[in-house]
Formats: structure tokens, sequence, C-alpha cells
């Protein structure tokens, strides 16, 4: 047991400090190569031109502390089961979402050329076998989705899992891209999400699994990037980072058991908020994906009234009260929790679009 917690403390310090690195890094990259996010919005909170290679930063901080702890493991026996497979798969996805976000904060792509990237790497991550093969039924029992068999490159796939699978990592891919509003905003909610699945994977059903290892390792990376991007932030994650985030959460939600209930309630708020913005906008005959703007809850408690760091800080501890909710509720008491999590999303929204109080944007935009 002591090694087991030592090999989590090296690597997640290794992640941490190769994400702070790299982080620096891209710093000096963006600026070179004009990667930057320029301040010519309304929506945009910052006044200088920011780096926006945090994607990449937390990727190769990743990828190197996932290749060594590998090596060790094979090496020095730690005892762990891997499913390489799976690893493989998940940094080939990662990369592709990185080349993604790099060509759109460069180029600008348009809405299509981006979300192809997402659907590419959605794809190869089920390809590489991971795939939902159940849910836990509220009565208690489990709800098998091995229906549909069919087999691909000599492996055996179910179309309903795929299906529910491919659907799952779009939407929280898409949840992460549109919470990233915010100085330390995705990057905070994203190492909620870590922790608690981590804690999960942890009482999971298959022994030594490598789960818990490989979520230290990314969340070590996301903090050390962090650092840099916490309220006033030196470096953005840009579209790269902020699909990247959304699909690794994806990824180590069904790696963990399928636990996607829990992921819910640690996104649930974002999730939410993504949902009532595509409707509004849809409303607003709008494109629901193409563009941004100010309606997203983050933005609101701005207007509202608070400080850029006091709505992140918000946001941190709605998502971190109902992840660790979360984690002593059986599946009946996550679907009570979910309602409980709408109403109160609900309240927070009309009380927002109630106030009478003038906008205190821009007295709030260097605090």
């Amino acid at each position: 047991m002591e090694i087991k917690i030592l090999i989590y403390i090296l690597f997640f310090l290794l992640s941490l400090i190769l994400g702070y690195v790299f982080s620096r890094l891209m710093i000096k990259l963006s600026f070179k190569f004009k990667i930057l996010d320029i301040p010519n919005e309304e929506r945009k909170i910052h006044k200088l031109p920011t780096p926006l290679l945090g994607g990449p930063a937390i990727y190769l901080s990743f990828l190197i502390s996932v290749i060594l702890f590998f090596i060790f493991n094979h090496y020095f026996n730690f005892g762990i089961t891997v499913n390489y497979l799976q690893i493989i798969g998940v940094l080939i996805a990662g990369l592709v979402i990185i080349i993604g976000g790099i060509l759109d904060d460069k180029y600008n792509l348009s809405p299509i050329k981006q979300t192809l990237f997402v659907l590419l790497a959605c794809f190869i991550i089920i390809i590489f076998g991971t795939q939902i093969k159940f849910i836990t039924h509220p009565s208690g029992g489990i709800l098998d989705l091995t229906i549909g068999e069919f087999q691909l490159f000599g492996m055996n796939f179910y179309a309903v899992g795929v299906i529910i699978t491919f659907l799952w990592l779009l939407v929280i891919t898409n949840a992460t891209k549109l919470l990233d509003g915010l100085d330390g905003l995705c990057g905070g909610i994203t190492s909620i999400v870590m922790i608690i699945l981590f804690i999960v994977s942890l009482s999971w059903d298959k022994a030594n699994s490598f789960t818990p290892n490989l979520i230290l390792i990314f969340l070590g990376a996301v903090i050390g990037f962090l650092i840099l991007n916490f309220n006033p932030a030196k470096i953005f994650l840009g579209n790269g980072g902020s699909n990247l985030l959304g699909i690794i959460i994806g990824f180590f939600a069904v790696a963990t058991g399928a636990k996607i209930a829990t992921a819910l309630l640690v996104m649930g708020l974002p999730l939410l908020d993504m949902v009532l913005v595509i409707i509004q906008r849809i409303k607003n005959h709008e494109h629901p994906f193409t563009h941004a703007d100010r309606k997203h809850l983050h933005f609101k408690l701005i207007d509202y009234g608070f400080s850029v760091k006091q709505a992140v800080l918000f946001m941190y501890m709605s998502s971190f009260i109902f992840g660790i909710i979360a984690l002593f509720q059986n599946t009946i008491g996550k679907i009570i929790m979910l309602f409980v999590l709408v109403v109160f999303f609900s309240l927070i929204f009309y009380k927002l679009n109630s106030s009478n109080g003038a906008s205190k944007h821009e007295k709030n935009i260097n605090n």
C-alpha cells in the first residue's frame, strides 16, 4: 500500500511540474508564432493578447508522464493491470484534438472543420476499445448495453453501447469547450472531476487498474497549467485544450466503470448551462455552436456583480459539493441529486435574469 501511494504521489508531481514547465514554454511559442487570443470582442475580459497553447502543454505533460509510468511499471513491476490499447487510443485521440485546436487557434477554421477533429477523436477512442457496455439501473440491477454485436478490426463491439459512448464523448467535449470562458474555470472544474473520478476508481471492481494512476497524472498536468491560467491568466487553453479536457473526462468516466451519473453531477452546472444556451440560440434563430456570446452562467455572474475570481470559485464550489454528494449516493440517489441540481440551476438563472441591478461587468474585469 505504501508503494502504491508513493507511485501516486511521484507521478502526480512529475506531471504537475511538466505541466507548469510546458505551459511556460508554450507561452513563448505562442508569442513567437502569434497564436494569441486578441481581446477584440466585448465578451472577452482580458485586455492584452494572451497565448492560446495551454492544450499542447497539458497533452505533452500527460503523454510523457504516461510513457514514463508504463516504462517504470514494466521494469519495476508495480503490479498494475494496463489496457494498453485503450491508452494508445486516448493518446491518439488527444493528439488529433490538439492538432485541430492549434490549426483553429492559428487559422480560425470553419465550424465544420473544427467538429471533424472532435468526431474523429471520439471515433478513435471507441475503436481502441472504450465503450459503455452497461449502466446501473435505478432499481439496483444492471442495464445491459451489449446489443447489436459486430466485429471490427478483430474486436467485438455493440451498436447500442457504441452509440451511447459516442454521444457521451461528444456532449462532454462540447460542454468543456463552452465552459472555457473565464480564467481558470474550465481547468478548475476538470480538476474537480478528476479528483472525484480518482476516488471512485479506487473502489472500482478491477483490482490494480491503471485508471487511478492515469487520472492523477492528468490531474497533475491540468493543475500545472492552472497555476498560470488562474486569474489573471498568462495562458489560455485554446480550442484544443478545452476539447482535450472534455474528451479525457469522457474517457475516464467510462474507464472507471461507466460512472456517467457521477461525472454528470460534477459537470452538472456547465452541462445545464450548455443546454440552456443552445436552446436560447435556437429560439433566436442563431446557430447553436458557431459563435461565442455572454449568455453563459459564468458571464451572467460577472454581470450580476461577481468578480472573475468570485464567479470561478462559485462554480468550483458548486461542482465540488455535488461531486462529493455523488460519492455517497446509489443510482436512485444520484438521479434525485440530478433533479436537485436542475432546480438549483433554475433558481440561480432566474435570480440572475430577474435582477434589476446595473451590470458591474466593467468594474469587475480587473478584479
